[in-house]
């Protein structure tokens, strides 16, 4: 069995009426199931925000070691994309 703290947690009152509300309907066995839950749900999104984070540092990081940035000639590039994804769609049209 994990060990258990207790801490106490200043809620609104609309807050508490909800957690109340969804025992009652048989979601969960106890407010202090949700506020678990809930807390589970934020550790990963914090997980996830950080790894999100490292990994734009290190794309930042190639991008300044790339050297110096060169024009780019938009509408060509446009093209390109576009010529592109012309004949990918006949490749995939022929297949089907």
């Amino acid at each position: 069995m994990p060990d258990i703290h207790k801490v106490s947690v200043a809620l609104t009152g609309e807050q508490v009426d909800a957690l109340k509300a969804a025992v009652k309907a048989g979601g969960y066995a106890t407010t202090s199931e949700i506020v678990r839950e809930a807390l589970r749900d934020w550790q990963l999104k914090y997980q996830l925000r950080r790894e999100e984070i490292a990994q734009l540092r290190r794309l930042w990081d190639e991008g300044e070691a790339s050297g110096e940035p060169r024009p780019v000639d938009f509408p060509r590039l446009r093209d390109e994309a576009r010529q592109r994804l012309k004949r990918a769609s006949k490749v995939s049209g022929d297949a089907g």
